[in-house]
């Protein structure tokens, strides 16, 4: 006998969602969390599309901001401006929002294990060893514990990742609250500065890119200085994480054990977003998962890592190709592309084709247009034809 069907390894929004899944099927479900508290500290920037509402529940309370749009800027502030007539994204309550969604896997009958520290996996068996020693054993083991998975590294190589730091500021000056901010810089990329309102006076700034906190904390804090918005802004918190960065080979089922989230490496290749995802990828996986359990059939599993990549391998692929391509300019190079962006009226392009979330739309009418090929370099043509595979 096993001593649940299913364990969870991680509390994070996407485990919880999945923890709730199972437990509205009435199995015996556990969330093992090595934290004394879930959602801290903060780890994300908190800006979510519309389209959360479509995969889970959000009440409103944990919604702290709307935004319709955003301004895009090149090295030497070059703007676009993007903009919808409607709501296109929230800015979330993020620690509030976790412990909502692991409280309603409580609700449904899932078990919430806080300060259980997972040290090690037997994906055959399906036992967990913890940290103070002891054991316990499911028909299926989910990893959804974040960037540094203990479930994953048990049959994959470490996960590759970029370091992020973000900054909660209060401001002197009143902000545009339906407005985000995204700054494109070469040192930093396929990365990029943001800078997201919380309330006309409060303000999160951060950036994600490949090299260490001091380095990109230094990053920030000239970003932060040089900007006539957050010059002589008050900094009340500052965060760190880390973003993996989206692997197409890497194995998310492996015997019992099925990994979600940052675990699978399940983020967006442009932005490194990956809450939305996260859950219609716990939906997937929870049909698979009560599909085995109700055949007593394991492999069948299998089926959630098809689906997945069914469902995403292409919007990946698009997206893998515009951050290859980002990866070639220096930062003349941007300015000149924003330059001829705007010269043909791409912002209204970006704003009745953008989707922060399918952003392959965007791409195919820029190029069913000749756009992306007109606004880059000539010099870098042969070379971004063959990441388009234009030849």
């Amino acid at each position: 006998m096993t001593d649940y069907d299913v364990l969870v390894v991680g509390a994070g929004p996407v485990g919880s969602t999945f923890a709730r899944h199972m437990a509205e099927w009435g199995y015996d479900v556990a969330i093992l969390e090595k934290k004394t508290e879930v959602g801290v500290p903060l780890q994300c920037a908190g800006l979510l599309g519309k389209k959360i509402k479509e995969v889970n529940i959000l009440p409103e309370e944990y919604i702290i901001n709307h935004v319709r749009g955003a301004y895009l800027h090149s090295p030497s502030d070059h703007i676009l401006k993007v903009a919808k007539k409607e709501t296109h994204a929230y800015v979330l309550d993020r620690i509030g929002y976790d412990k909502f969604l692991a409280e309603l896997a409580v609700d449904t009958g899932a078990d919430l294990l806080l300060k259980h520290n997972v040290v090690g996996v037997d994906t055959k068996s399906g036992k967990i060893k913890l940290a103070h020693g002891d054991e316990i054993t499911a028909d299926i083991i989910v990893g959804a514990d974040g960037t540094k998975s203990v479930v994953s590294s048990a049959f994959n190589e470490p996960t590759t990742a970029f370091s992020a730091v973000q900054y909660l500021l209060q401001t002197e000056d009143v902000l545009e609250t339906d407005f985000v901010d995204l700054h494109v810089k070469s040192e930093i990329s396929p990365g990029f500065f943001w800078s997201i309102p919380l309330s006309d006076r409060v303000s999160r700034i951060g950036l994600f890119a490949q090299g260490n906190y001091a380095i990109l904390n230094n990053f920030l804090m000239n970003f932060k200085n040089s900007n006539p918005k957050f010059k002589n802004s008050k900094i009340l918190k500052k965060y760190y994480g880390a973003i993996p960065i989206s692997q197409s080979r890497k194995n998310l089922v492996n015997k019992r054990t099925i990994l979600l989230g940052d675990a699978a490496s399940q983020v967006k290749p442009t932005t490194g977003g990956g809450l939305l995802i996260g859950f219609e990828c716990a939906k997937i996986a929870a049909e698979a998962a009560i599909n085995a359990l109700e055949n007593e059939d394991i492999s069948l599993l299998k089926n959630y890592e098809a689906k997945y990549n069914h469902k995403f391998e292409k919007e990946f692929k698009t997206q893998n190709r515009v951050q290859k391509t980002f990866k070639l300019l220096n930062d003349s190079d941007l300015d000149e592309m924003f330059l001829k962006l705007k010269e043909k009226g791409a912002e209204d392009i970006i704003s009745n084709y953008g989707d922060m979330d399918k952003q392959s739309y965007l791409v195919k009418e820029m190029i069913k247009r000749g756009l992306l090929t007109a606004v880059l370099p000539k010099v870098m043509y042969r070379s971004v034809s063959n990441i388009w595979n234009f030849f």
